[in-house]
């Protein structure tokens, strides 16, 4: 069996000479055969599979060398024609004469790869001979696409709400941001940090640079602030970033006791004052919010003395009744502020009402009559008796004089 690959290899003519001897009568010939070729040899690539590590976003035309698949036939039977199977839109394949006069074969990209699309594509490169019928021969491509730093962090919200109790802790967690990045490596590498420096000494937050939690360095005071806007800015390791708001809600507890405050106070106070006198004006006030913030006012001893409301926050101590300064000369009143809360905070206020004096006691004697003996021829000036009287009254409400 005469095969011509193994006889002439890739010669473009294979002759088989030999030598023709007749014995009768004695001729002799010189004889060549040529052997053509027949397409028995498919196309063999070097390699089975063939890797390319491409960046993302390289420009469309550039070219990728694959060693061209080996046909041991020659002429039309060998290796005519490249193609790419499963067909797609990245990569076309050219199979031409290069400035070097060789057969070369290249991949060439059609359109700019994205790495978060496809991160790996494979497809196989079949060349393809000349021969009737034809055959081939196939080597798989894979296609690693290489990150580019391409996509900026994105956060899974614009905005966050979140609401903390003023009293927590300082080291309890507030909440935390999230940012997603499609790429990789460090290029997908993220961190967190406020958008605007806040000094670690005010700012009652700090943010993990790598977690995105957020932390009280201090107890909140829905007093001083009933909420905070924060921005945090998500970094990823090329320099990307973006942004996104933090807006802290506090939440009122009854932490604040109310506070009396007193505008007016009238003390002594005679004791004819009349009923319905204002003796105290007072207003009452809680920093706290809503029920915590709610307060009433209450006064222990209410035989003489009363609270009622004057306007808004206001309210007004007024005498009940009749004073009698021989009966009580002071009051000590206490008004008591409680708010709604729970459990709720009281404060308390105390008045010391002093009552002065009027003239509305007569001298009273000791004795309805006295009876006194004197001796006859008695001298002037002698002691005969004494009578004594008393005033409740003090003062000079209070000083008795005599006369007969």
């Amino acid at each position: 069996r005469l095969d011509r690959e193994e006889l002439c290899g890739q010669s473009a003519t294979c002759m088989l000479p030999f030598e023709l001897l007749l014995s009768n009568p004695l001729q002799f010939f010189r004889v060549e055969v040529a052997l053509e070729d027949i397409n028995d040899h498919s196309p063999v690539f070097p390699v089975e599979r063939v890797t390319f590590k491409i960046v993302e976003r390289s420009d469309p035309g550039t070219r990728f060398p694959v060693e061209a698949a080996r046909d041991l036939d020659i002429g039309s039977n060998m290796v005519q024609a490249y193609s790419i199977s499963p067909k797609n839109e990245y990569f076309s394949v050219f199979y031409g004469t290069n400035i070097e006069n060789d057969r070369s074969v290249e991949l060439v990209l059609e359109k700019p790869l994205d790495r978060e699309e496809h991160e790996e594509m494979g497809f196989s490169l079949i060349a393809v001979d000349g021969g009737s019928p034809p055959r081939s021969g196939t080597t798989q491509v894979n296609i690693i696409v290489l990150d580019v730093n391409d996509n900026a962090p994105v956060f899974t919200q614009k905005t966050y709400v979140c609401q903390v109790l003023e009293n927590s802790p300082q080291g309890s967690a507030v909440l935390r941001v999230v940012a997603a990045d499609r790429d990789t490596g460090s290029n997908g590498d993220i961190t967190y940090a406020f958008s605007q420096p806040l000094s670690q000494s005010d700012s009652p937050f700090t943010i993990d640079s790598m977690s995105g939690e957020i932390k009280l360095t201090k107890p909140l005071d829905y007093e001083a602030a009933q909420s905070h806007e924060l921005s945090v800015r998500a970094t990823d390791g090329g320099g990307l970033s973006a942004i996104c708001k933090v807006l802290v809600e506090v939440v009122d507890v009854n932490d604040n006791a109310p506070e009396v405050v007193v505008s007016s106070f009238s003390s002594p106070l005679p004791e004819n004052t009349a009923p319905g006198t204002v003796v105290a004006l007072f207003t009452v006030r809680d920093r706290d919010s809503g029920a915590n913030g709610k307060i009433s006012c209450g006064l222990e001893d209410q035989r003489f003395f009363s609270l009622r409301p004057a306007y808004k926050n206001y309210y007004e101590l007024v005498t009940v009744s009749a004073l009698d300064r021989e009966e009580t000369a002071r009051y000590i009143l206490r008004v008591t502020a409680a708010d709604a809360g729970s459990p709720p905070l009281t404060s308390t206020q105390t008045f010391t009402v002093d009552i002065s004096d009027v003239n509305d006691n007569a001298p009273v004697f000791n004795q309805t009559s006295y009876t006194m003996y004197v001796r006859e021829n008695n001298v002037p000036t002698v002691f005969v008796g004494a009578v004594s009287a008393a005033d409740a009254d003090v003062g000079l409400n209070g000083k008795v004089s005599y006369s007969l």
